[in-house]
């Protein structure tokens, strides 16, 4: 009983203090403090007896993580990065805004965040470049700009994140587990990214109009940024190329030659190359642009690493065991089970990449053995875990409400968690009904 508290309790205290603004490099150990004095588990090694400890243990999930996925965390910041210098992303999200056009603000924000998610360009690096374009556009459309982190984040982090062929973390983690690759359930997960994208995109313009119905509008701030100039950025067409090339480079390497998780590093490579070489003379400080970007990637995978810290511990707690015993006996579809153990372990970490990264080692052989299609597996647990983890903690939920749009969780986050939360869990359950169907 104890355990249980801990460990729910560990969990309401990291989403209260990282809501709160505390660095989840300090919230994240201090709530897994809470965790293991509740589930018995030993603080230092000494005090072991040869098991684990609560030191050892979170700096081993903290430093596996790391371990794994710097090198791509790396990559992908200075693709992103090298796309924002040039003028890249902002070219092609603005093609993509002026195309759609004031009528349709919000599917405009949504869309250019897809194309450039999709494409590889990291999901912190699309909000920022998208940001003032977004600004803008609600400004025009005299639209409540509290629902600009909901339009951000739904085009980022939902039905493109987790889609077949995506060349985010999300779509990868499984398939150095399942034996599969970026494509597995192509036909389902297709399916299933429409109906998200389109449910979301009603669902969203919806809220919108029973926003402004009740008098809500566009505030100005003094704060606002300048507006972006956009007379000089590159032909946008010229921007989709190094995204065209990451897609293309995973596709080869992840399905013809099998490289599995070093496809991604492989086409991050090219694709970043590619860049610099087309856009050389766009930039003014490549040096400085790279050198942030690894800065950038540093601080994102640190705070992965530290709520994948928490989950370390928190699966050492009886309380976790029971709950993954049950979750893994469910009877009938075992799709359900392992979208049901996905979503409690996303939810505990906040993350989409740290949650599968902690569940998929113990859940995958389970699942294998009883006879579960992998490819089924890999599609539902990379759309499942697209759903929880934007819980009010997670590192990207808070950085783009408060950081990059300045509002606050209690104005934004309803209609972020509405597209981000509830909508991919209301894919994963189509999801599992079409691969029940044998689609």
């Amino acid at each position: 009983m104890l355990s249980t508290i801990g460990l729910v309790g560990g969990l309401l205290l990291l989403i209260i203090f990282t809501v709160r603004g505390m660095n989840i490099l300090i919230a994240a150990p201090l709530c897994a403090l809470v965790v293991a004095l509740c589930g018995g588990i030993p603080l230092l090694p000494p005090l072991s007896e040869g098991g684990p400890s609560y030191t050892v243990s979170y700096m081993a999930g903290f430093s596996g993580f790391l371990k794994d996925w710097f090198i791509v965390f790396l990559l992908g910041a200075m693709f992103g990065k090298v796309m924002e210098a040039s003028g890249a992303a902002d070219s092609v999200a603005h093609w993509v805004v002026r195309k759609l056009g004031i009528r349709h603000a919000a599917l405009a924000v949504i869309m250019a965040c897809a194309i450039l998610t999709y494409g590889g360009v990291s999901v912190f690096v699309v909000a920022f470049s998208v940001f003032p374009m977004a600004l803008s556009l609600f400004k025009e459309a005299n639209l409540p700009r509290r629902f600009i982190p909901a339009a951000l984040a739904f085009g980022s982090v939902t039905f493109t994140m987790t889609s077949a062929g995506s060349v985010e973390i999300q779509n990868f983690l499984p398939m150095e587990y399942l034996g599969t690759n970026q494509f597995a359930g192509w036909q389902v997960s297709i399916f299933v990214a429409l109906f998200m994208a389109t449910t979301g995109i009603w669902w969203f313009e919806k809220m919108m109009r029973r926003a402004v119905a009740r008098g809500e509008c566009f505030d100005v701030r003094a704060n606002d940024p300048e507006q972006k100039s956009y007379d000089r950025l590159p032909n946008p067409f010229l921007g989709l190329l190094p995204l065209v090339s990451v897609l293309g480079t995973s596709f080869y390497f992840s399905v013809i030659l099998h490289y599995g998780k070093s496809s991604l590093i492989v086409a991050l490579l090219v694709g970043l190359l590619f860049a610099i070489g087309i856009y050389w003379k766009k930039f003014e400080n490549l040096g400085m642009a790279l050198s942030s970007a690894t800065l950038g990637a540093l601080i994102a995978i640190s705070n992965t690493c530290a709520v994948v810290g928490f989950g370390s511990i928190a699966k050492l707690t009886p309380a976790f065991h029971e709950a993954l015993t049950y979750m893994t006996s469910i009877p009938g579809n075992g799709l359900i089970g392992a979208a049901v153990a996905i979503s409690v372990i996303v939810a505990l970490t906040g993350s989409a990449s740290g949650g599968q990264a902690i569940a998929l080692p113990l859940i995958a052989p389970h699942y294998l053995d009883a006879g579960v299609d992998p490819d089924a597996l890999h599609r539902v647990i990379a759309i499942t875990s697209g759903g929880l983890d934007s819980l009010p903690h997670n590192g990207y939920v808070v950085t783009t409400i408060r950081a990059i749009c300045g509002e606050t969780h209690q104005t934004a986050y309803l209609p972020v968690a509405a597209l981000t939360v509830v909508i991919p869990f209301i894919g994963a359950g189509l999801a599992i009904a079409l691969f029940a169907l044998g689609l």
